[in-house]
């Protein structure tokens, strides 16, 4: 039997036309019949790095019977000159998650894969604390098992008070050693008594792995990173997937951005277009 947890989990890439850019984590998210591809907004788009993908692929399983079998699959992440993402917004500014819908009919034939639904959300008599242990299952600098194409799990701990938006922001901290690669990937606790709802996946999905924290005053010669990383409160996952029309903006301004990513790419000397994909 293969369990269930790394199966929610999907190696993502992004690509500008069809040059590889980065690699990250995804993870899919299920509200009803619909179905969700979960990652880190500045992973499908970010001015401060200037990285404006007009695709991403995931990579699925294909074989219950032979994990070795494995297929890309790949999203447009435009149409019409608009995203077709769906991102949050606060009074603290942009939440770093995106959903994107995956046309279930579109998925390979076997594909196999594994969901959190809203029943994996923390509950109201969910005690979450600080020191809870945690899993964050991404694919940290693309890394994961070539073979049967799983991505691993570091451990984590709460590390700031749950519940509480830190510094104002939507996101909780964790203590973990995290690595680019692991952006969007998914936070999890384990259910002690899973409800009927989640015995077949007894995690509990408590946030979206964003980045690393740092703070401006760490000299860099005498003090070590704190460790500390930043995860999206998951509950923003309900507003970006309740509703079928509410989810492409207008994002003219980020299709250009990526079209003139791609003229630029292709006026590149060829030796410049050679570059290996970084990790996010």
């Amino acid at each position: 039997m293969i369990e269930p947890l790394p199966l929610t989990a999907a190696r993502l890439c992004t690509f500008l036309g069809k040059d590889l850019l980065t690699n990250a984590s995804s993870f899919f998210f299920q509200r009803g019949e619909r179905l969700f591809l979960v990652t880190s907004g500045h992973v499908l788009s970010d001015k401060k790095s200037k990285h404006y993908p007009d695709r991403i692929e995931i990579e699925l399983h294909i074989d219950a019977e032979n994990l070795a079998r494995s297929t890309g699959f790949s999203i447009p992440l435009y149409r019409d000159r608009k995203s077709i993402w769906r991102e949050g917004l606060d009074a603290a500014g942009n939440i770093d998650v995106a959903v994107i819908e995956i046309e279930r009919d579109a998925l390979p034939k076997g594909a196999l894969y594994r969901a959190f639904t809203p029943a994996h959300l923390p509950g109201a008599d969910d005690a979450i604390e600080i020191g809870t242990s945690l899993l964050v299952v991404g694919f940290p600098l693309g890394f994961h098992d070539n073979l049967h194409h799983m991505p691993v799990a570091r451990q984590a701990i709460v590390a700031s008070s749950f519940g509480l938006r830190f510094q104002g922001n939507g996101y909780f901290l964790t203590d973990a050693r995290t690595h680019r690669g692991t952006s969007g990937a998914p936070v999890v606790c384990r259910i002690a008594k899973p409800k009927p709802a989640q015995e077949d996946l007894p995690w509990m999905l408590l946030g979206v792995h964003s980045g690393r924290l740092d703070v401006g005053s760490r000299d860099l010669e005498l003090d070590e990173a704190l460790g500390l990383n930043c995860a999206w409160y998951a509950d923003i996952l309900l507003k970006l997937t309740e509703s079928e029309g509410g989810g492409a903006k207008e994002d003219s301004k980020d299709a250009e951005d990526a079209k003139d990513a791609k003229d630029e790419k292709a006026a590149a000397p060829a030796n410049q277009r050679s570059m290996q994909s970084q990790s996010l």
